[in-house]
Parts: C-alpha cells; sequence; structure tokens
C-alpha cells in the first residue's frame, strides 16, 4: 500500500515537526465558529462533573459577603452597588480567577501542545474556553442577585439587565484570566494572579465607590468589572439613565474584545515554546 504525502492532497497544508517553533498540525484548519462551538461543548462537558462545586463556592462567597455588609450600607443608594458588586464577584470568580488556573495549567502539563497539533484556529481555543467559563457564572450570578435585591429590599424587575451585564463583564474577565494563565511562566504564578484579580473585583466592586480614598476610586476604574457593577447599579435607580449603563457595557465590551485578543496572540506564542 503507497502512502500519499500529505502535501499533495487537496485543501491541505503539510507542517511538519519544527517549522518555525510549532507542532505538527493533524489534518487541514477547520472555520472559526464549528471549531469554538466544539471547543465551548468539550470544555462544558469536562467540567460537567465540577460545575456544582464552582457555583455553590462562588455564590456562598457572594451571599456571605451581602450578609456582612448588610448592617454597614446606608440605604438604598449603597446597597445598589453592594448587590450589583457580589453578582460581578461570581463572574470574577469562575470567568477570571479559574480561567488563569486552568490556562496555567494547560501550559505547564502540556496541554497547549495537544491543542496546537489540532486543525482548530487558536481563537477558538481561547473564545470556546472562555465562553465555557463564563456560561458557569449565570446561575450563581442570578441567585445572588435575587437574594441581594430581597436582602436589601431593591426592585427585582431590572434582573432582565443582567443578560447583558453577564456575557459583557464575563468576556472581558475572562480575557485578562486567560491572558494572566498563558503568560505566567509558573502555575502557580498564574494562580496567584488570579486569585489576586478576583480579590479586586470583590474589593474595589462591593464597596460603595462615595467611601473609596481618590486613589482607590482610581483603581476601580481601572478594573473591567467595574464597569458592569455600574450598569447594574444605575437600572436600580428611580430613573435610570440608560446613555450610561450602555456605555458602562460598552467599555466592558471594549475591553473584553481587547483582552480576549490579546489572549489569542498570547495562546499563539505560548503553544510554540
Amino acid at each position: 500500500m503507497s502512502v500519499v504525502p500529505a502535501d499533495v492532497l487537496p485543501g491541505t497544508t503539510a507542517v511538519q515537526d519544527g517549522d518555525a517553533g510549532r507542532p505538527a498540525v493533524l489534518g487541514p484548519s477547520a472555520r472559526l465558529w464549528p471549531s469554538l462551538a466544539a471547543v465551548y461543548r468539550s470544555q462544558l462537558s469536562r467540567a460537567r462533573v465540577a460545575r456544582i462545586p464552582l457555583l455553590f463556592v462562588a455564590t456562598f462567597q457572594s451571599v456571605g459577603i451581602m450578609i456582612m455588609m448588610r448592617g454597614v450600607v446606608d440605604g438604598a443608594g449603597e446597597a445598589r452597588y453592594v448587590v450589583a458588586g457580589a453578582s460581578a464577584v461570581v463572574v470574577a470568580h469562575v470567568a477570571l480567577n479559574l480561567l488563569a488556573q486552568y490556562f496555567g495549567q494547560l501550559r505547564a502539563g502540556g496541554g497547549l501542545d495537544h491543542y496546537a497539533t489540532l486543525p482548530v484556529p487558536p481563537a477558538a481555543v481561547v473564545l470556546g474556553a472562555a465562553a465555557a467559563y463564563a456560561s458557569f457564572t449565570v446561575p450563581g450570578t442570578l441567585v445572588t442577585a435575587v437574594f441581594g435585591c430581597v436582602l436589601f429590599g431593591l426592585p427585582l424587575g431590572n434582573l432582565w439587565v443582567l443578560a447583558a451585564v453577564i456575557p459583557l463583564a464575563g468576556a472581558a474577565l475572562s480575557g485578562l484570566g486567560a491572558v494572566c494563565g498563558l503568560l505566567a511562566p509558573r502555575p502557580e504564578l498564574a494562580t496567584l494572579l488570579g486569585q489576586l484579580g478576583m480579590s479586586a473585583a470583590l474589593l474595589l466592586g462591593v464597596l460603595p465607590p462615595d467611601r473609596m480614598p481618590g486613589a482607590v476610586r482610581l483603581l476601580r476604574d481601572l478594573l473591567p468589572s467595574t464597569y458592569g457593577v455600574e450598569a447594574y447599579a444605575r437600572t436600580f435607580a428611580a430613573r435610570p439613565d440608560w446613555a450610561l449603563v450602555l456605555a458602562d457595557m460598552a467599555v466592558c465590551a471594549g475591553v473584553g474584545v481587547v483582552s480576549l485578543a490579546v489572549a489569542t496572540r498570547a495562546y499563539r506564542r505560548a503553544s510554540v515554546r
């Protein structure tokens, strides 16, 4: 039986081991969207066993924060930031912290080499994993928001805004988590960066900004999840300023696009080393 060289097969490109420092690709490059959907389903199925513990830890943490803040905040004006910030902490815990750990371990364990041999675009790997981890945040965020509204006596009619806030804030934080995991030289450092990012989202998102010093408020403005918190918190007003809500969401979307693009570039660099 004769073997047909890969370079003469229609629609394929032969990539040899060591070419440009890249592992050999096992087939023709697939299109982005089908590849992204396949990676997304794979990540959801892979993490299905750990989904309940992840959701429980993230939700329990945020609910506990709101209970502790119940006797500290003064009025609905401050309570709205506590509820919105605690809801964003669920997103930060999963999309930022856990995704940073995942990519850090994937890089250290040689998992990136496995993905590099598959005919899957790098963007599909990053976006698929980020979307899967962001999806885990939906139930916990909703439970946290409903519990917080009931606890502080806030209206429940604006929960629909979370349908936009969760994916936009999740995209921004997932991109940052992927960057931390892919650029960190060791998985322990990736874990540390993820924990620091989640702690920043906790401290700067839950506390009312009026009680923060000016320097701390500046740091708060640099955190992308802050704009998701602001967008959700603004909707609790008697007459929400929807222009500002949309502006905050646009910032989250812009940071998400940039951070995911940087994560894709970091994935390409890490996969050829």
